[in-house]
């Protein structure tokens, strides 16, 4: 089968980017599994396994797609209609006033219910291109792994729980010249990929995970969880879904997670090792999403009307983070 895989951003990703790695691994799933790839995105863009085709948002989506494409994988909403058979996966949370296409795909269970859906794919991760994983290795900081700009990843109620824990907290998605009255115990490692990032999560005894709004999926986690650090989180969004009493604790309260950060010790880095491998592979990823594939290919919709918009985020009403 010729798969199109069209995103709006540059591959394969410099720094840290979520959607465009998953983007990257499911192609790369697909060739392993005989499948032709060709993505369609923009300028600048490279692949090893795939022709890479540029896209330019200037016109319609379905006047740039090739006629040899089998199937068409969409990674953002288009207006407009695509004559191949096709899905677009959502990523985020939308603006109120985004429509979704029949055929979205959600990240998670929540994600899918609160747009009026029950169709979504647990993203994975490519393991195959981390370092060696360093279970009894000694940790040396808690982690914050996020856009430190975006407020609803709770910077703030990190640093707190470090403070309170006598920790160190390095933080991965944050540019010294943003904040400049951090504490002897804040270290900037500022945007990283690739083996500096995954060095800093080696040395890691946890992710911090607070966030104040309904995750989607969260890829940190299971990045994290696979170099053996479990996850202290809110119980918001998909974290109820991927984080089980077995690798992580989940809690609104700042006073409960500042206990459970304390007792780091009990989890055992294995099993967060091990589940990831289990669970969240991006070939486990990749054939999930070749099932829904084989639904529309078949003249199925996803599903049975149009997800439903339900608004779900606005940065001036983040929810709760109890003291």
């Amino acid at each position: 089968m010729h798969i199109l895989h069209i995103h709006n951003t540059v591959i394969p990703v410099k720094e840290y980017g979520g959607i465009e790695r998953i983007v990257w691994w499911l192609g790369k799933e697909q060739v392993k599994m005989g499948h032709k790839v060709t993505y369609l995105v923009p300028e600048g863009s490279y692949s090893p396994f795939a022709q890479c085709l540029p896209y330019d948002p200037a016109y319609p989506v379905y006047e740039q797609i090739p006629q040899s494409v089998d199937f068409v994988h969409g990674h953002f909403q288009w207006e407009g209609q695509v004559n191949k058979p096709h899905l677009i996966s959502c990523h985020t949370n939308f603006h109120p006033k985004q429509q979704y296409h029949i055929n979205t795909v959600f990240s998670s269970r929540d994600h899918a219910a609160r747009n009026q859906s029950d169709v979504f794919v647990y993203n994975g991760v490519d393991i195959e291109e981390y370092g060696p994983v360093e279970i009894f290795n000694q940790r040396k900081h808690l982690l914050f792994m996020a856009y430190a700009k975006r407020p609803e990843k709770n910077l703030k109620g990190c640093k707190y729980i470090a403070k309170k824990t006598k920790n160190k907290l390095a933080v991965i998605g944050l540019k010294n010249k943003w904040f400049r009255r951090f504490s002897r115990r804040i270290q900037c490692k500022g945007f990283l990929g690739g083996e500096k990032r995954d060095q800093v999560i080696r040395d890691s005894s946890a992710l911090l995970f607070p966030v104040l709004w309904h995750e989607p999926f969260g890829i940190a986690m299971i990045e994290c969880l696979y170099f053996g650090c479990p996850v202290f989180g809110t119980t918001y969004g998909s974290l109820p879904e991927i984080i089980t009493s077995q690798v992580g604790f989940l809690s609104n309260s700042r006073k409960e997670l500042i206990q459970a950060v304390k007792d780091v010790g009990r989890f055992d880095r294995r099993n967060c090792h091990e589940y990831v491998c289990d669970q969240f592979t991006s070939k486990i990823m990749t054939q999930n999403y070749l099932k829904l594939y084989d639904k529309v290919l078949n003249g199925e919709n996803l599903n049975q009307h149009p997800p439903v918009n339900g608004g779900n985020f606005n940065p001036k009403e983040l929810l709760p983070f109890e003291k």
